[in-house]
């Protein structure tokens, strides 16, 4: 028995008919809508995983579950997901930033193939089917599923996939095992600066960006960045927002943060460029003549924070000002004021703890027959298709050994 009609559960309930064709696999979904995430993400077009196929470099790209991943990898990577789709007929396609598509741009291709793989495997879809509580069942020694219903199903071997569902946390601790405490990851940040606002819609690349919370985790990040009409976006952030889950957790999303513009050259070097500009057009006003590579309206904007006003020229800033203004632009000091939402993803920070999983065949060390599978474990990637790759793999190796143990 499955629960959970997700990735992670569909990819499971797949490999553990595959392995065994005499195994009787039920996925029971609350919803009436299975693969409902998968539908959604990367914008209706499902971002299947990423193109990283060396185990070590695929797991730097998670905050929480690395270690625990190393080996799974080993076992089931990027490439394989690629095969593995590739031999139902879906073909992936690489983007230049790494994230792998469906050749459709379509996520119903992803959920289409997943579902038909299930039905050839004789899988069977229980849907609109809520549990409320998962045991040993002391009269058959089987697990025993009580559904909302009242329905009791009974079997042999169980996969916890329910995501970041609260009561997939409760069952689990309910069968003895501890759970991370859940929060938020990959968000944006918001920024109370009603100017910086107005540029809504910029996008630089590349930034570095730094959380100014506590000096013995620095948390950094360069990659591209978005403003937008509450603060800031893009991949820099998202992923800064994964490594710094927790502790801006811990800080009630109130934290420094430092932007540096142009992380390509050395502040010296960014000194030497607006001397050279100074000497060069000192008529000019600093507000229509940059002396920086960078978008016009940030420009004016950054200039604005350090005081200068638009008329001013280029021959009337001191050395004090303009020391000032290339602080400004290699390490500008801003407020988180809280997190936003980003609708594409929906990652929790948190979950079982791994050190109580056998990370070989993903069942629990603490009851025999009991595995987990995607986000219910503590494990969390950043954005660019490597949580769905965690889900892949944790489910593969799950239903793998699973319906291994159905031939014995």
């Amino acid at each position: 028995m499955v629960i959970g009609g997700g990735a992670a559960g569909f990819f499971g309930a797949i490999a553990s008919a595959e392995n065994q064709e005499n195994n009787q696999v039920t996925i029971i979904e609350a919803s009436h809508k299975p693969l409902a995430k998968v539908l959604i993400s990367g914008g209706g077009r499902c971002n299947v995983t990423h193109g990283c196929f060396s185990p070590g470099e695929l797991v730097q790209n998670y905050p929480r579950g690395a270690k625990a991943l190393t080996g799974a990898f080993t076992r089931f990577q990027a490439q394989d997901t690629v095969d593995w789709f590739a031999r139902r007929g879906v073909k992936l396609k690489t983007e230049a930033d790494g994230r792998m598509f469906p050749i459709t741009d379509n996520s119903e291709t992803i959920v289409e193939c997943l579902i038909k793989a299930a039905a050839s495997n004789g899988v069977k879809l229980r849907l609109g089917s809520p549990v409320v509580s998962v045991q040993k069942s002391s009269s058959t020694a089987k697990w025993e599923v009580v559904l909302k219903s009242g329905e009791k199903i009974y079997g042999d071997r169980i996969l916890l996939a329910t995501g970041n569902n609260l009561l997939g946390y409760k069952i689990a601790q309910s069968l003895g095992h501890q759970i991370e405490p859940p929060v938020p990851s990959l968000f944006t940040f918001n920024i109370r600066d009603p100017l910086l606002q107005k540029l809504a819609g910029i996008s630089v690349n590349p930034v570095q960006l730094r959380l100014g919370l506590d000096s013995k985790t620095p948390l950094q990040q360069i990659g591209s960045l978005l403003i937008t009409h509450w603060g800031l976006s893009g991949p820099s952030v998202l992923k800064l927002s994964a490594w710094g889950a927790r502790v801006l957790h811990e800080s009630h999303y109130q934290a420094k943060l430092l932007i540096n513009w142009l992380p390509e050259f050395k502040q010296e070097e960014v000194r030497q460029q607006m001397l050279a500009v100074k000497l060069d057009h000192g008529k000019k006003a600093i507000a229509l003549h940059r002396g920086v590579d960078l978008p016009h309206r940030l420009w004016q904007y950054l200039i604005h924070r350090v005081n200068i006003a638009p008329e001013v020229r280029w021959a009337e800033i001191s050395n004090k000002v303009l020391n000032q203004l290339v602080a400004e632009v290699v390490q500008g000091e801003y407020l988180i004021s809280g997190k936003g939402a980003f609708k594409e993803e929906f990652v929790t920070c948190g979950g079982v703890n791994l050190k109580e999983i056998n990370f070989n065949t993903m069942e629990s060390k603490l009851v025999s027959g009991l595995y987990f599978a995607g986000e219910i474990l503590d494990i969390d990637g950043v954005t660019g298709g490597f949580n769905f790759q965690s889900a892949w793999t944790t489910g593969y190796l799950a239903g793998t050994a699973m319906g291994a143990m159905g031939k014995s």
